[in-house]
């Protein structure tokens, strides 16, 4: 089996080529494009390589161009914006094959006190009392799908677990356009805020994708639906740890247009409001020859 701490903190780690300019590889899982959420944590990795430590990331805005291609690496170039008295600002552009597959933009502020509200966490089943999704889809017997295969044959570093296992595993038409799952990294992580930051990024894109889909009673293993997402784009509000239990709270607001609007809240166990997300994604059937 593949040691998925070493291959997440590998993806993470990425190679220098010069100043402000990092490579990154992508695992060999015989997936045809690069996992979204991927490309967001390898461009924080390379915006926080050229940022002061004491100054940690509060919100990043990217846009998906292209589709990455798994088998060839990816070059990441940093651009300093601007480095003032509390804030600083980082471009970032991803690069296969001469192209940009993605772009972001990164701001990081120095620590400071200052007015504090929130809202409340939502009450589900605490992660104990809950299947994992993998249990949950491979229950679903014949319907699985090939996608949904190979989704449940990859070795993945990060473990979910619903709050509504039905709705998860068996969408129907109707259903609120909302989803809770907790998730956490599957193994500890070391004590270093920058490595939770980008592992959060790497988890964010995980399931906020499908959650427009509720309404629809369909899923993103659906043979008849093509998905990708547009853009993403996070806020980190307080300090948390990716190794502990998160409660992402999603809804959708709206689809329109071939897209589907999701945003994100999410909360440690003791209820507090740690970051923000938001993303927009295409959401089309395919069309069926006639």
């Amino acid at each position: 089996m593949i040691d998925e701490k070493h291959e997440l903190l590998k993806l993470l780690d990425l190679k220098t080529l010069g100043l402000d300019r990092f490579a990154g590889t992508s695992p060999t899982t015989g997936w045809k494009r690069v996992f979204g959420g991927q490309v967001v944590a390898q461009a924080l990795v390379a915006a926080l390589r050229t940022v002061d430590a004491d100054r940690p990331v509060h919100s990043l805005h990217g846009y998906f161009l292209r589709p990455g291609d798994p088998s060839q690496q990816i070059l990441y170039e940093v651009e300093r914006f601007r480095d003032g008295k509390s804030f600083t600002t980082r471009g970032v552009l991803a690069r296969q094959h001469g192209e940009i597959i993605f772009s972001m933009s990164a701001s990081f502020h120095a620590v400071e006190t200052g007015m504090e509200h929130q809202l409340p966490m939502p009450r589900v089943k605490p992660p104990e009392e809950l299947p994992a999704d993998e249990e949950l889809l491979r229950g679903k017997g014949q319907n699985i799908t090939l996608t949904m295969q190979n989704y449940l044959a990859r070795d993945r570093p990060i473990e979910l677990r619903p709050a509504d296992p039905e709705a998860y595993a068996n969408p129907k038409p109707g259903r609120e356009a909302r989803r809770d799952i907790w998730f956490k990294s599957k193994f500890p992580l070391p004590d270093e805020p920058a490595v939770h930051q980008a592992v959060f990024a790497y988890a964010s894109d995980l399931t906020i994708i499908e959650t427009a889909l509720g309404p629809h009673g369909r899923s993103l293993f659906d043979p008849k639906l093509m998905m990708a997402s547009l853009d993403h784009a996070i806020w980190y509000h307080r300090p948390f740890r990716a190794d502990r239990w998160l409660l992402y709270a999603q809804d959708s607001p709206t689809a329109a247009n071939g897209r589907g609007y999701n945003r994100g809240l999410v909360f440690t166990r003791d209820g507090v409001l740690v970051a923000s997300v938001t993303q927009e994604a295409l959401m089309r059937l395919r069309r069926t020859s006639s």
